[in-house]
């Protein structure tokens, strides 16, 4: 009888660790899909230069809860701006600048400079 556990030990233990991987991965799948709201960030990259937006602005649709960055590099010192969440960054030329919050009320908001007046894009949050 000690023969046959002696030859089995090898097998138990590679049952043992499968069963641990199995119970690991499916873990982590599960943390990540219970996470009610878990988003990536929301990225958004802008460009002024000679008092033209790039990409043209726009609707960027962004889920209720989700993080928002905004990135936002001007060629002329100025103040971008978000409407409805108050968050602004000051830009300085060359200088990329980032407005970063969570995105926690619906409606539709506007983005843009103060100094020049730009509309860099809308934030349709659902």
């Amino acid at each position: 009888m000690t023969s046959t556990i002696a030859r089995r030990r090898p097998l138990l233990a590679v049952l043992v660790f499968a069963i641990a991987l199995l119970m690991a991965t499916s873990a982590c799948g599960a943390s990540s899909a219970a996470a009610p709201g878990a988003s990536a960030v929301k990225e958004i990259a802008v460009t002024i230069a000679g008092r033209k937006v790039t990409p043209p602005p726009g609707r960027v649709d962004v889920t209720k809860g989700q993080t928002v960055r905004i990135t936002v590099t001007s060629d002329v010192a100025d103040v971008a701006h978000v409407h409805g969440f108050d968050k602004a960054a000051n830009l300085q030329p060359g200088t990329p600048a980032k407005i970063e919050f969570v995105a926690d009320q619906s409606g539709l908001f506007e983005v843009e400079t103060h100094g020049t007046g730009l509309q860099l894009c809308q934030l349709l949050v659902r």
